[in-house]
């Protein structure tokens, strides 16, 4: 497979914008993107797009020029967005093109995700047990990893204050403001243990990568953030994951873990070797098992490490340097390519506040989804 390199990048601030829509937003980071890249419309040779609520990512088309580009519709849960950067990465890797675009938008309406059973293969009962309500889960799956692994509410909360934190310096967030680990913590219970604070919300938002060859992108001077790996896995036997309606005696592994193991395979390195990382944060709880599932911590680890500030921006690995889906929110077809726009801005070193010291040179993002999908890239400077 040959080298593909992150050549422009561009996003809409997340959040809620009135009067602009879903696809409009996409439309706005592939112009930002491409001038990032010093390109036209017209230099695209391809596109993988994604949305989840706002229309087809090809109709983007409608914004942008009708130039004929061939673009593949993607819909792949809260790991859209990587899955549309994975399929630009394969065209460019393929040697079939040197030029394409990811990109993933959406505009959720307000209130929580509303998934029907049936779209998942679930009988009716389980969406009349309110388990389609992913608050429910998410709490369910974290109180027994807390039960396990000795997890206080505190570190749960020291997620959520460290995602305020960060996206205060974030352009693109939605939540700017610093939130104190006291109000985190007494704030109003969503589904035991997680509070208000600590879940992220349905948004909207749109992002963009322009991807390129290594000749291409030597041509353009942008050949600086290259793509080592990226990769996407489904669950195994006895792994326990959204929508899941049983979990088996014999426990198994887990889609996260497949595809951190492929992925840093892939690149040839280890979770030592990664300097900054955006996990899938969908709650606070989410973020600490994802710490321990993309292999740098043990579980039960996560609660020295939130103690001691590790994951923080001077950390020893920061993690969710924009504050992720907490600060973020989360609009299903842009949040993966969020996390990658916000790894090239810190390979980059143009993070501002929360900019990683020491000038990183490897970025690891983690995404997760229902029913159970993993997607990781690493890249490097």
């Amino acid at each position: 497979m040959a080298d593909v390199f992150i050549v422009g990048i561009g996003v809409h601030p997340f959040g809620r914008t009135e009067g602009r829509s879903g696809l409009q937003q996409g439309a706005f980071a592939i112009r930002q993107a491409l001038d990032d890249a010093g390109l036209d419309w017209g230099d695209m040779q391809f596109g993988f797009g994604g949305s989840d609520s706002a229309g087809n990512a090809d109709t983007v088309v409608n914004e942008m020029g009708l130039t004929g580009l061939p673009i593949i519709n993607v819909r792949n849960g809260c790991a859209t967005g990587g899955s549309a950067l994975i399929g630009a990465w394969q065209g460019i890797a393929s040697c079939q093109y040197d030029l394409g675009v990811a990109f993933g938008f959406d505009k959720h309406p307000r209130g929580a995700f509303n998934a029907m059973p049936a779209e998942y293969s679930l009988p009716d009962w389980y969406g009349e047990a309110g388990m389609m309500v992913t608050t429910q889960f998410f709490a369910m799956k974290l109180q027994r990893y807390m039960a396990q692994h000795g997890i206080t509410p505190t570190a749960l909360g020291r997620v959520a204050q460290k995602a305020f934190d960060n996206g205060a310096h974030a352009p693109h967030a939605w939540r700017r403001s610093p939130v104190d680990l006291e109000t985190i913590l007494s704030s109003q219970m969503i589904s035991d243990p997680l509070t208000k604070y600590m879940f992220c919300s349905p948004a909207e938002g749109g992002v963009a990568l322009i991807l390129a060859s290594e000749q291409k992108a030597r041509q353009l001077g942008r050949d600086r953030i290259r793509i080592k790996a990226a990769v996407t896995r489904t669950r195994p036997p006895g792994s326990f994951e959204v929508f899941s309606p049983s979990l088996s005696i014999e426990r198994g592994g887990a889609p996260t873990l497949l595809a951190s193991a492929a992925a840093f395979d892939m690149a040839g390195i280890g979770p030592d070797d990664i300097d900054v990382a955006q996990l899938q944060d969908t709650e606070s709880g989410a973020e600490i098992m994802h710490m321990a599932e993309n292999g740098f911590c043990g579980d039960g680890e996560q609660e020295e490490w939130l103690a001691e500030g590790w994951s923080r921006i001077d950390g020893k690995l920061p993690i969710n340097t924009d504050g992720g889906c907490l600060a973020c929110g989360e609009p299903i077809g842009a949040s993966g390519l969020r996390q990658v726009y916000e790894n090239v801005v810190q390979l980059r070193g143009s993070g501002g506040g929360r900019q990683v010291p020491g000038e990183p040179k490897t970025g690891y993002t983690h995404v997760y989804g229902a029913p159970g999908i993993s997607g990781v890239t690493i890249l490097e400077r």
